[in-house]
């Protein structure tokens, strides 16, 4: 008896909860592009140095030469001979190059850096950051210095509006999420400078992290546990579709300032209706606020229409079923208890790898999208689709080879493939893309298969605390990933490397995981340790009302704690709800 029985009597999965969860997915699909967005705010147009002041390329036209032959006076070719370099210019020009049979050594030929700044061509991009604030040659770190400062904001929004939403409710704090991020994500297209939008763009990511964590929260706390994992998987594609979303409107604007306007706006809508949404129930019994919760109860049964229950749930039915949950409460645990005892450490430990590499792998990819020569809005396409049939392939494997090999499986397909595309000419552009893309889906099937793993190995009174732990070192790695694609400057095949070696680490860590395929969840710390070394836990009991009778059951009976609200709450959190 609990809270689950609680949610089926006022209706189970009906009218208010598909109203709810539709309304609480929706920003998915904006939060798809303020994740992805830097490929495209900050995309990298072809560029060469500017011609020196005296010459102009209108004025040169009485050569007979097209524009790009007479560049080749002012502007070497870079280290392939295949285009003009982009940093580095003559002192001098070398009239002798147009000539068509010249045999000058361009070698021996002295160059400069670009004095008078860059010319950018605009056909693929009207305007980003990089071209504003000539985010190029010794200035290009800061181009993805953009997207680390942007994780930055999302770990430490995690941390705060993590600990202020069990202080001041779900839904407070997601309103507020709400309009900090429509608020500061439009100012961020009046940045003037470099700075002021990098700050801005730290404010947003705290703010997706507020948006991403209380929307989950509040969504799963009011849908039945038989329904969590299928609403799981499919709100989850909300993100994929608007991964697609992001690739029409960067291709539609192709203006930096107007996409940040654009996939902030609709925050303000989000905001507006976000009101609507009823508190936790449960989270507001376990703080003393029992009066809150059965009106937000009484709210559900009637949108259900199950009028006939309001009657019946009374504050002590609803006291005597959450009994088990607020006893719960008034223990306490911490992040070191994850690492305490042995089995506990060992699971925290491989989950910490598991839950790094595949957000670094998975950001390494889905964010150095114009290294594939191939147009960066057809490539976010491909790479939001392919999360459709990886995220299929992640619940079949789960369902008939289990966790622990899924994870395995899906982490070292990802290394291979990833090492494959090292040894792929660039002029091989399909083959490179298709790689890429195989590489994306089987990170993303790790994702959605380290959500569900995660949330039934640790117990229940320590499972959220353990997800938002180990879900940390996924902030940190989605951070260090683009500041990994600066290494290319160095080997143009080390960030590869770097990703197919971390992607390999962590499936041999998943490797010493406990299988949990078709095992009961368990509830407590001691359940681990046992359950690990082979013994089964005795099975707890409890006593509950029933909320039929209207009554509390005889001092002798008892009933299972499978339906116990904390527990169903805690196995949420491994629902594949697979979102950042």
């Amino acid at each position: 008896m609990g809270f689950g029985e609680l949610l089926e009597e006022v209706g189970g999965f009906g009218r208010y909860q598909w109203i709810h969860v539709t309304l609480i997915s929706l920003p998915g699909l904006m939060m798809a592009s303020q994740n992805l967005m830097n490929n495209f705010v900050s995309g990298i147009p072809a560029h060469h140095c500017s011609l020196p002041i005296n010459y102009s390329l209108h004025n040169l036209s009485h050569y007979q030469v097209d524009e790009k032959q007479l560049l080749k006076a002012f502007i070497p070719p870079d280290s392939s001979g295949n285009r003009l370099d982009r940093c580095r210019r003559y002192v001098e020009p070398q009239w002798q190059l147009l000539a068509a049979n010249s045999s000058a050594n361009i070698s021996q030929l002295q160059t400069e850096g670009c004095l008078d700044g860059w010319t950018f061509d605009r056909s693929e991009f009207l305007a980003t950051t990089v071209s504003e604030w000539e985010l190029v040659c010794s200035l290009r770190p800061l181009k993805q210095m953009i997207q680390t400062i942007y994780m930055g904001g999302v770990l430490t929004g995690a941390i705060i509006f993590g600990g202020l939403s069990d202080r001041f409710g779900r839904r407070s704090v997601l309103i507020w999420s709400y309009l900090q991020l429509s608020v500061l994500g439009c100012s961020s297209a009046l940045s003037p400078s470099y700075s002021a939008y990098c700050i801005f763009r730290f404010l947003s990511g705290m703010a997706v992290s507020g948006i991403i964590l209380n929307g989950v929260s509040l969504k799963v706390e009011w849908i039945p546990t038989k329904e969590r994992t299928l609403v799981g998987t499919l709100t989850s594609f909300f993100f994929t579709f608007g991964q697609m979303i992001l690739a029409g409107l960067a291709y539609w604007l192709r203006d930096w300032r107007k996409l940040q306007l654009v996939a902030c706006a609709p925050l303000f809508l989000f905001f507006t209706y976000c009101w609507w949404f009823s508190e936790s129930a449960r989270w507001l019994v376990l703080n003393r606020r029992s009066e809150e919760a059965l009106k937000c109860l009484h709210r559900v049964a009637r949108i259900n229409r199950k009028s006939e229950i309001i009657d019946k749930l009374t504050l002590e039915v609803l006291n005597s079923h959450m009994n088990k949950e607020i006893e719960s409460s008034r223990s306490t645990f911490t992040a070191y208890d994850l690492l305490r005892t042995r089995v506990m450490r060992r699971i925290s430990i491989c989950l910490m790898a598991v839950w790094f590499s595949t957000s670094f792998a998975y950001y390494g990819l889905a964010m150095d999208l114009q290294k594939f020569g191939v147009s960066i809005y057809l490539m976010q396409i491909i790479f939001g689709a392919v999360d459709f049939p990886a995220k299929l392939l992640a619940v079949g494997m789960l369902s008939y080879l289990g966790r622990r090999v899924s994870q395995a499986t899906c982490l070292f397909l990802s290394a291979i493939i990833i090492f494959a595309n090292i040894f792929v000419p660039t002029d091989m552009q399909t083959l490179r893309t298709t790689l890429a893309c195989l590489g994306k889906g089987f990170t993303s099937a790790s994702f959605t298969t380290v959500y569900l793993y995660t949330g039934e190995l640790y117990p229940t009174v320590i499972r959220q605390t353990g997800m938002g732990f180990v879900s940390t070192l996924a902030r940190v790695g989605s951070m260090a990933a683009p500041a990994v694609l600066i290494l290319d400057e160095v080997l143009p095949a080390l960030p590869s490397i770097v990703y197919g070696g971390a992607a390999v680490l962590a499936g041999c860590f998943a490797c010493f995981l406990p299988e949990t395929l078709n095992r009961p969840l368990p509830d407590t710390i001691e359940d681990v340790e046992i359950k690990w070394a082979g013994e089964s836990p005795a099975p707890q009991q409890e006593e509950g009302v029933s909320l039929k009778e209207g009554r509390a059951p005889d001092d002798g009976g008892v009933v299972s704690t499978e339906g116990v609200a904390l527990k169903d709450l805690k196995e949420a959190e491994g629902t594949g709800l697979n979102i950042l």
